[in-house]
């Protein structure tokens, strides 16, 4: 292993050095999935994008393998590299809004909710997931499907510009005119052709939603008839449907707690008399457990943060489906109650609206014409069970499947490697890798879903 003077480090970069024996190391290598143990050599915080470049020119100098880190939500771990190099972004939070034009530049240190909080002040949003704590860099780079997807795109539909830094240590500003090849691949090309430092996004009016959490009892009708309504609703309405076990929730009534339910995260962002509309026949389909679909701001969106020693160990699997009938809703839902696990679920996300009207091949992401994103998962209680576990996600994915194959780049798992084809079909993965070729020829960047460089 090659050793670096950390002392020589500390003076070289004024952003942060954290390394072996030092305070604050545990929580820097931390990630927030359980099941890894890294001990990067060292973690640097960068202060600026020319810190960026002087840690990415280090990776190069030295051989060691290089990880970037936003909010360490990597589900096998890529943001921090065991015996490696951890450039972490969480140093750049800037932020600046430009009300009038309706667009703000931040800093690939922020997270969704940091960003989504400090627009909502003017009654603007740009959609990232639905997860407040990711960073906005690893969402941005891999697509970004959430709460306002369906009305007003994907993240990477709202880019207007980047500041990329480059292998080679260049620190590039991308949009449509310059350098448009990388400013096409690092919108759902995830992070193979560089470090994203900052981002310009479009913001869309969004003074509130009615939004929220609506628990129904899981049948087959009930799910089916969700998954109906919802995908032919006004494309105001994004909504994502998970099929598990009641988790223990104040809120949920103590004898419906483990029973099977279809938990419901809808946010409909359009006045709030037709929210309650397109809500009324997904409430009709029966009596609610629990009901907090209310109107919001869309900031309420998303949950507050959680447990900082929660680090859930679970395999997963993500998929398309073009369709969701009856049959094979029942069927998705019998092996969910027969599941080995105590805690399973699947997740349906129905598509369409403003994801679909953008030309297939306008930037990486390359699924725009599929109905429904589908994630099977269950999760572990201890390595010996991770076999079991896998198969079973395995068969009950090989159930909801259809339409062809495909796979989101931010949800593949331990699956990325051997999958990133499916995540990337076509002619996308071939101009992938002449862009990989250009930007990095030497695969610097491969602790991702990692797209090679052609030839």
């Amino acid at each position: 292993m090659t050793t670096l003077d950390v002392s020589a480090l500390r003076t070289r970069f004024t952003g942060q050095v954290v390394a072996p024996g030092d305070d604050g190391y545990d929580g820097a290598r931390a990630l927030f999935y359980g099941g890894h143990d890294p001990r990067p050599v060292v973690v640097i915080r960068p202060a600026d994008a020319g810190e960026v470049a002087a840690v990415i020119t280090l990776a190069r100098e030295t051989g060691l393998e290089l990880s970037v880190r936003c909010g360490g939500h990597s589900p096998v771990g890529h943001s921090v590299v065991d015996g490696g190099i951890v450039l972490d972004l969480t140093h750049l939070r800037a932020i600046a809004i430009d009300v009038e034009e309706r667009t703000v530049w931040a800093q690939a240190g922020l997270t969704a909710g940091d960003v989504t909080r400090a627009v909502a002040e003017h009654g603007l949003a740009v959609g990232f997931g639905d997860t407040g704590t990711v960073g906005i860099g690893g969402i941005t780079t891999g697509g970004g499907v959430g709460f306002l997807s369906r009305k007003h795109g994907m993240t990477i539909d709202n880019v207007l510009a980047a500041e990329v830094v480059t292998a080679d240590g260049q620190i590039l500003q991308v949009d449509g005119a310059n350098h448009p090849d990388l400013f096409w691949a690092i919108r759902g090309g995830g992070g193979n052709f560089g470090v994203v430092t900052r981002f310009k996004y479009r913001l869309q009016e969004v003074p509130g939603v009615v939004g929220g959490m609506i628990l129904l009892p899981a049948t087959p009708e009930v799910i089916h008839g969700f998954l109906r309504e919802a995908a032919a609703a006004p494309e105001e309405l994004s909504v994502i449907v998970n099929v598990m076990p009641a988790p223990p929730m104040p809120f949920i009534p103590a004898d419906q707690h483990g029973n099977m339910v279809v938990m419901g995260l809808v946010c409909y962002a359009g006045p709030a008399e037709e929210g309650e509309k397109a809500l009324a026949p997904i409430r009709a389909l029966a009596e609610p457990i629990a009901d907090l679909v209310r109107p919001i701001t869309y900031a309420e969106m998303f949950m507050e943060e959680g447990d900082d020693e929660y680090h859930p160990t679970a395999t997963a699997r993500t998929m398309f489906a073009d369709e969701l009938d009856l049959g094979r809703v029942t069927q998705v839902l019998e092996r969910l109650r027969t599941a080995p696990a105590p805690m399973r679920v699947a997740q349906f996300r129905p598509l369409g609206g403003a994801i679909d009207r953008v030309p297939a091949d306008a930037t990486a992401y390359a699924h725009r014409g599929r109905a429904f994103m589908v994630n099977v998962a269950s999760f572990l209680d201890g390595p010996d069970t991770k076999a079991e576990r896998e198969q079973w996600v395995l068969d009950t994915a090989a159930v909801a499947e259809n339409g062809g194959t495909g796979a989101y780049v931010n949800f593949l798992t331990e699956d990325g490697e051997t999958r990133a084809r499916e995540a990337y079909p076509g002619g996308t993965w071939e101009r992938l890798t002449q862009v990989k070729r250009q930007y990095d020829p030497a695969n610097l960047f491969r602790r991702n879903v990692n797209i090679p460089p052609a030839g």
